[in-house]
């Protein structure tokens, strides 16, 4: 039976990104720029979700890292450099960053920590408006190029497209190996109990910071390629709005589930085009009368949701296969 289950996860996976491939080629230019939204929200809402759903820090802070990433890439490529520079650029910045902003955790813990990323995030929204001479505030950054891959360039909707859906991909299975390697597995042990780890030899204070640092990361090559996909940037997108928007990507669909942060950023960038094409007017509404009810049912989210019917199935499994075992030890009248 649970190679059959394999099977049937196999061929799901399949099919998922056969139509992520194919069924993109049959959307229009908006359709296109949702797509390719969503890949990149899901890039910085992994990072987040690598920060907040496996090492338990709180951060209202990765809007403000797709910001830095964004506008580092904006400043280099207009400046004629590649955007891979701008990306190496991106993720060294947003580490070092990443890795200051981690040292508040050492000493506070949730709402109290979730203040300091949140006057972070103010501070990188101020540098972005008011500081002209590097970002041009509030004029923003024009017509920002996008790349040439391979000598083949990527100006139209479609080969930017495949961009982000192959930078989600790498990412996607970059996150997949830390979770399942000692890393993930200490940054788990960090949120289930930090004493705990502590007793076990775990380095809390190193894992705490790299919790920070590498979510960071993942937010700044979001925006990386956040900034060629809209190819306009001002400091407007990067205020609060998007960690709040990030952190709801990341509860809705499940914090501390690999693929929370898919269903959530679908769940955030798709359904409100939806549920605008369906309801007309009252889209929005009814999209946050949807995630209240959610959250009231199921505050771990839509996978939170399947993981816990999932383990009430094998609980009702096991309980039957003790029932005839212990059954057949009766002794006969």
């Amino acid at each position: 039976m649970s190679v059959l289950k394999q099977y049937w996860r196999v061929a799901l996976g399949i099919v998922v990104i056969a139509a992520l491939i194919v069924a993109p080629m049959y959307l229009n230019r908006y359709g296109l720029f949702i797509l390719s939204q969503w890949a990149v929200m899901t890039i910085a809402a992994m990072g987040l979700n690598l920060t907040l759903g496996y090492a338990g820090q709180v951060s209202l802070a990765q809007g403000a890292f797709v910001g830095i990433g964004a506008y580092t890439a904006a400043i280099m490529t207009a400046n004629g450099m590649p955007l891979i520079a701008g990306l190496g650029v991106a993720i060294v910045l947003c580490f070092a960053i990443g890795w200051i902003l981690g040292y508040p955790a050492l000493r506070v813990q949730h709402h109290y920590l979730a203040f300091v990323t949140l006057a972070f995030s103010t501070l990188a929204f101020l540098v972005f408006r008011n500081e002209s001479w590097l970002t041009n505030g509030i004029y923003g950054i024009s017509n920002i190029p996008r790349p040439v891959i391979l000598g083949y360039p990527t100006n139209r909707p479609l080969p930017f497209y495949y961009v982000c859906l192959g930078s989600l991909a790498l990412v996607s299975l970059a996150t997949w190996w830390l979770i399942r390697s000692p890393w993930g597995r200490a940054f788990v042990a960090l949120r289930e109990n930090p004493v705990r780890a502590l007793s076990l030899g775990i380095d809390t204070r190193r894992y705490t910071l790299m919790a920070f640092a590498i979510g960071s990361v993942l937010g700044g090559v979001a925006g990386t390629l956040y900034a060629p996909l809209t190819q306009y940037i001002d400091p407007v997108p990067f205020n609060l709005s998007l960690s709040l928007d990030l952190l709801l990507m990341v509860i809705v669909g499940g914090s501390g589930f690999f693929f929370g942060p898919f269903l959530g950023a679908m769940i955030a960038v798709l359904l409100p085009e939806w549920l605008r094409e369906v309801t007309q007017g009252y889209y929005l509404m009814l999209y946050a009368v949807a995630v209240i009810l959610l959250l009231i049912y199921s505050p771990t989210g839509i996978l939170g949701i399947i993981d816990r019917y999932l383990t009430e199935r094998r609980t009702r499994a096991a309980s039957a296969l003790r029932a005839v075992a212990k059954s057949g030890l009766e002794p006969a009248p």
